[in-house]
C-alpha cells in the first residue's frame, strides 16, 4: 500500500477526502484553520495545506477505484509514475501541523528567495527557499521532500 498524490478540483479538496473514505479508501487531507475576515463577522475555517491535491493510501492495482469520486482529476505523476509519498513524510506532515510549540519569528529579517531551515518541530533541520512571505504564513519550498509548504511565520528561521 503506497500513498499516492490525486490532484482534484480547487475548494472541494475535503468533501472529495470525506467522499473518498465514504468507498473506503483511506485518504490524508491535511488542513490548517485561518480566520476569514467577511464584511459583518470573522469565523474560522478549514483549509487544505496542499491546494488541489490529496493524498490517498491504496495499492496500485486499486488506484482506479478513486475516479468514482466526483471530483477526482487525475494522479500527480513524477518521472512518468504516479508520484508516491513515503509513509515517514505524511507522519512529518501530521506531527508538524499538530505542534504548537514552535516558538514565533522575526519577519523582517526575511524576503522571498532567502534559505530558510526549520528549526523546530518534526520537520526540524529541513531546508528550504522562502517563496512568498505575508503577515501569518509564509511559502517555503523543501528542496529535498520537492514539495511547497505554506506554514506559519514561527515555523523557520
Amino acid at each position: 500500500m503506497n500513498w499516492f498524490v490525486l490532484q482534484v478540483k480547487t475548494t472541494n479538496e475535503i468533501k472529495i477526502a470525506a467522499a473518498l473514505e465514504k468507498v473506503g479508501i483511506k485518504t490524508f487531507c491535511p488542513v490548517q484553520t485561518e480566520v476569514r475576515q467577511w464584511s459583518d463577522r470573522k469565523k474560522k475555517i478549514d483549509v487544505p495545506l496542499f491546494k488541489s491535491y490529496v493524498f490517498v493510501q491504496l495499492s496500485e492495482a486499486d488506484r482506479n477505484k478513486v475516479f468514482v469520486v466526483n471530483g477526482v482529476l487525475r494522479y500527480l505523476f513524477w518521472l512518468n509514475k504516479p508520484a508516491v509519498v513515503r509513509d515517514a513524510e505524511i507522519t512529518k506532515i501530521s506531527s508538524w501541523l499538530a505542534d504548537e510549540t514552535i516558538e514565533k519569528v522575526v519577519l523582517e529579517k526575511y524576503k522571498p528567495g532567502d534559505e530558510v531551515t526549520l528549526k523546530s518541530g518534526p520537520l526540524k533541520d529541513k531546508k528550504g527557499i522562502l517563496q512568498q512571505i505575508d503577515s501569518k504564513y509564509s511559502k517555503i519550498i523543501l528542496k529535498d521532500m520537492g514539495i511547497l509548504v505554506t506554514a506559519k511565520n514561527k515555523y523557520f528561521h
